[in-house]
């Protein structure tokens, strides 16, 4: 895990979210501070580049890299609208139309937004990626050097941290593709444009435009804490990059390398795992543990079935406390070896993964949803809807109005596998097919069907329009 805490100083923040400030019309100050905003007070507190004094700048890269944070914050503030005021014009010489007070010199309206008063003074910033001592220690450095967060009269004192969670507020901010607020946000390349445009104002001065340059503007979407609670369905609490990407016919080793290494590491980091995880001695109701996904590249015009990634799901009703603990158990694998299988492992970094980690992929709202991994039937009798129907409920969806079913992928990299990459040695072996799932309303997933989706069959992908 990687935070960085920040305190304001005078319970206030102000800030201006989108440019409209100075013409009055901005009635809602901006909350919670963006990330895009602390990353440029990062840049700005040591340079970058060649104009660094005391970093040498490669941990700006690094955080620029990073996916959009979790924002603990307050979500009840008060937004109050400061009134506009005429203050002193120096032109660099003496005008003949004078202030009153200030003779020789004119005044001009200043407009300076919305102010925002904080109940708790906090903010924090949450990733689960670990960085590197250096990039650490350069973060560090430069957070020391950093005096205030938006406007000179928001002064804030700022506080790195590596491995653990920074005390601030509870209520959080989460990124969801489904979320109801945006939230700027940065993203790699930006350091290199802020460095054209300071290099270009340097040498030219005023005269050089922002509109000379691409907007350094990305927006993610988030779930704001009094957003309207749905139904829990579960949620995905790691995404993890696999480099090299692995053959899909590898899928069932690969899972349980998966699962044991985070077994494994629970243990080690937080003790005997929970019945959830690894499913011995499970006296809750129902059929829901731990899903340990694979995640193929399927759906493009050139995709391979090749497994780009690993998703750890947790079943509806999980706390927050288990939760953390699988997360951070996940998050900390750095290899997987067994089984045939040598492959490295790192948690989700946004731009650099490969399409088929990135979480909208698998969580974006569906009325349809096709097998990417065939599902292995629950029992051995022919498909109907009212056997897809008992899937579905078992899995912690609603009924499906109508399916089909084949032996044969339905899309472009969705796996064909034998029956010897299906079954477990020494069980008994059971049919599987692929689907196609239509619902009355749109779904978020992920979602997985099936008897064997706790090790990553029945995987399906949300898509937007009838297959081909």
């Amino acid at each position: 895990m990687f935070t960085i805490s920040v305190e304001f100083l005078h319970g206030t923040f102000r800030g201006d979210p989108d440019g409209t400030a100075n013409t009055g019309g901005l009635e809602q100050g901006e909350w919670p501070p963006a990330p895009a905003r602390l990353f440029a007070a990062f840049v700005a507190s040591d340079g970058s580049g060649k104009n660094c004094r005391v970093t040498d700048g490669s941990e700006l890269c690094w955080l620029e890299s990073l996916p959009p944070p979790v924002i603990r914050a307050v979500p009840d503030i008060h937004h109050q609208s400061l009134r506009p005021r005429y203050v002193v014009r120096h032109g660099g010489k003496a005008s003949r139309s004078t202030h009153q007070g200030y003779v020789g010199r004119t005044g001009t309206l200043v407009r300076q937004g919305v102010r925002v008063a904080l109940r708790d003074s906090r903010v924090v910033y949450e990733w689960d990626n670990e960085p590197p001592a250096a990039v650490l220690e350069g973060l560090r450095c430069r957070a020391a050097r950093i005096g205030y967060l938006g406007t000179s009269d928001s002064p804030v004192r700022i506080a790195v941290a590596a491995g653990e969670r920074l005390p601030g507020p509870s209520d959080a901010f989460v990124p969801d593709p489904d979320g109801e607020i945006t939230i700027a946000v940065p993203k790699s390349g930006d350091l290199l444009m802020l460095d054209q445009m300071h290099a270009q104002w340097t040498e030219r001065g005023a005269s050089v435009s922002r509109s000379q340059f691409p907007a350094v503007r990305h927006d993610a979407w988030y779930r704001s804490p009094t957003a309207a609670k749905g139904i829990d369905h579960g949620n995905a609490v790691a995404w993890l990059a696999l480099r090299p990407a692995q053959p899909g016919r590898r899928v069932s080793a690969v899972t349980a390398l998966f699962k044991e290494a985070v077994l494994s590491r629970h243990q080690r980091m937080h003790g005997e795992p929970p019945p959830l995880l690894h499913g011995h001695g499970f006296k809750n109701g129902g059929y829901e543990l731990a899903r340990y996904l694979a995640l193929p590249d399927v759906g493009g015009p050139w995709s391979s079935g090749r497994l780009q990634g690993l998703a750890l799901w947790l079943p509806p009703g999980t706390d927050a406390s288990t939760q953390r603990k699988a997360r951070d158990a996940a998050m900390d694998l750095r290899r997987l070896s067994g089984r045939g299988v040598d492959v490295s492992v790192a948690p989700r970094s946004g731009e650099e993964s490969a399409w088929a980690v990135d979480p909208s992929r698998w969580c974006r709202l569906s009325k349809t949803w096709v097998t990417a991994i065939p599902a292995i039937h629950e029992r051995r009798r022919p498909l109907d809807l009212e056997e897809m129907t008992r899937w579905c409920r078992h899995a912690g969806l609603p009924s499906p109005v109508r399916f089909r079913s084949s032996r044969t992928p339905f899309r472009i990299g969705a796996l064909d596998l034998a029956p010897v990459e299906v079954n477990r040695p020494g069980r008994p072996g059971l049919p599987y097919s692929h689907v196609e799932l239509h619902f009355d309303e749109p779904i978020s997933g992920p979602v997985a069907i099936g008897s064997g989706r706790q090790r990553g069959f029945g995987l399906c992908e949300p898509v937007s329009e009838e297959p081909g």
